[in-house]
């Protein structure tokens, strides 16, 4: 969304250590207003606060922050204060908040402060033409929607995203969508097979906007812009004067019957082993329907990109014998469902040309623990294999960490990954040097040398000993042949004489 540039831009403000603190701030913003600003500076001013409550949870029996910073504001006899309560009448997101914010105006100017003078233009904005430009597949799209304050032209521009629902990513105010609008035609020109441009009816421009805002408002954790929630109330407040939303078309379901003939086209066509394109042409239908029901079988880069990340989430069950068929069958889809939809050579080329890197992707991380087990081991004999898993199991019981909140998947074959699995296992009270010794314990099993340390292990573990009571005692055989260095440093024969001690 290149014309993000152009966003209207503020200067980072101070943060507030109290809720009193952050509403003193408001009014103290609203007095700096002047006796006659731009209704579209008031606009975005009162947006900007209501944006900071955006992703404030409310506790059950809680107000909203914006109903309490109203209620705050009208315990005030200030100009100020006047001026907050007029602009969150028209720009506050809920009919309940504009309805207090009016309520709350008419106590303090019943305490003798003037209305504010502009307090009658706010809201008063025509719309004006709508564009939509985006990617030929359909991924995603930018709408840019004119309005106008008097002879003051403005453009509200929102990135769609249809591999979602059709939900908003980011949402800008802009001065110059004239320009804008320039740019998008210059794009879809340089560009015609992969990039389109269209007008829009203003009351489609309504749907896409409100239904693309409700249902990133839905989301637990929205990936938005920063600018999304600076600009939320005011992309309400202006949509207003477009024409109703239209309505969704009706969406039909599919039957099971439908569902197994398509996909049987496609085992067909794709030319694969016909079990596994089955299997997986099921899921990437049944991918269609949940993210796109409108139009399933759509096919473009971002949606198989999404279908690719619910299968490495496990948010698709695949069995373990189609999972080497993913990348000729994704692919295969991919071709099958553009020509399907008459894309032209050279969008399908550069379809097959994003799909292949994000295969790649997938096969990179797609890797069984095994594989990260194994990763740099060459040709052993089955017994030698099973022997290197079990050692290098016991080294590195588990590939996850907890780093800061997530759980994230680590390689064990990368020694400071590693170093990362020794650290969250360890206990929270062990002392640095103990630490490394862990570490350096770890390491050596995990590359087998000196092969003494894991003959040392099998003999501790005959003694029924576990895990912890094994690596307590590999540490101290360490411990005791450490030389005085600044650096970690031991006596190699010595150690080996304690490893052979131990069991």
């Amino acid at each position: 969304m290149s014309p993000v540039s152009r966003a209207r831009k503020k200067a980072p403000q101070p943060v507030t250590h109290s809720v009193t603190g952050l509403f003193k701030d408001v009014l103290n913003d609203f007095s700096a207003l002047g006796a006659d600003p731009a209704a579209v500076d008031v606009e975005l001013l009162a947006s900007e606060v209501l944006g900071q409550f955006h992703d404030v949870p409310v506790e059950d029996g809680e107000e909203p922050l914006g109903l309490e910073l109203i209620a705050f504001a009208q315990r005030k006899i200030t100009p100020g204060a006047a001026a907050l309560l007029a602009a969150l009448a028209v720009v506050a997101e809920t009919d309940v908040e504009r309805k207090a914010a009016d309520a709350g105006l008419e106590t303090v100017l019943g305490r003798g402060i003037p209305a504010p003078p502009w307090a009658g233009g706010l809201g008063r904005v025509t719309a004006g033409e709508c564009w939509r430009t985006g990617d030929v597949y359909g991924d995603e799209s930018s709408l840019l929607i004119v309005f106008a304050h008097g002879d003051q032209v403005h453009g509200l521009l929102a990135l769609l995203d249809f591999t979602e629902g059709g939900r908003v990513r980011d949402l800008v105010v802009i001065d110059q969508p004239g320009e804008v609008l320039k740019e998008m035609r210059d794009q879809a020109e340089a560009d015609p097979e992969l990039v389109v441009l269209e007008a829009v009816d203003p009351a489609d421009a309504h749907r896409l906007i409100a239904d693309g805002l409700d249902a990133t408002d839905h989301l637990d954790e929205a990936d938005v812009s920063e600018d999304y929630a600076r600009f939320h109330a005011v992309a309400l407040t202006w949509c207003r004067a477009l024409p109703e939303p239209s309505l969704v078309p009706e969406v039909s379901e599919w039957s099971a019957d439908e569902r197994a003939a398509v996909v049987e086209q496609f085992v067909v066509a794709s030319g694969e082993d016909a079990d596994a394109a089955r299997a997986i042409g099921s899921l990437l239908l049944e991918h269609g329907l949940r993210t796109d029901p409108a139009n399933p079988l759509r096919v473009g880069p971002e949606k198989l990109a999404r279908f690719l990340e619910g299968l490495l989430g496990e948010e698709y069950e695949l069995d373990a014998d189609h999972e080497d068929a993913v990348e000729p069958v994704v692919l295969a889809w991919a071709q099958w469902a553009a020509e399907r939809e008459g894309l032209t050579e050279t969008a399908t080329a550069a379809l097959e040309e994003a799909v292949a890197e994000y295969l790649g992707e997938y096969n990179d991380e797609d890797d069984s623990p095994l594989e990260r087990y194994f990763g740099d081991v060459g040709d052993l004999s089955p017994s030698e294999l099973a022997d290197a898993l079990e050692r290098r199991m016991f080294a590195v019981p588990s590939l996850t960490a907890e780093i800061g909140d997530e759980e994230v998947d680590l390689d064990p074959g990368d020694p400071e990954q590693r170093r990362a699995l020794v650290i969250a296992e360890a206990d929270e009270d062990e002392e640095e040097e103990r630490l490394v010794l862990r570490a350096t314990v770890v390491d050596q099993l995990w590359e087998d040398e000196p092969a003494e340390a894991w003959q040392a292990v099998q003999r501790l573990q005959e003694g029924e000993l576990d895990r912890v009571e094994i690596f307590d005692q590999l540490i101290d055989a360490l411990a005791g042949t450490l030389l005085e260095s600044e650096e970690l440093e031991y006596d190699a024969d010595g150690y080996l004489e304690a490893l052979a001690e131990l069991g």
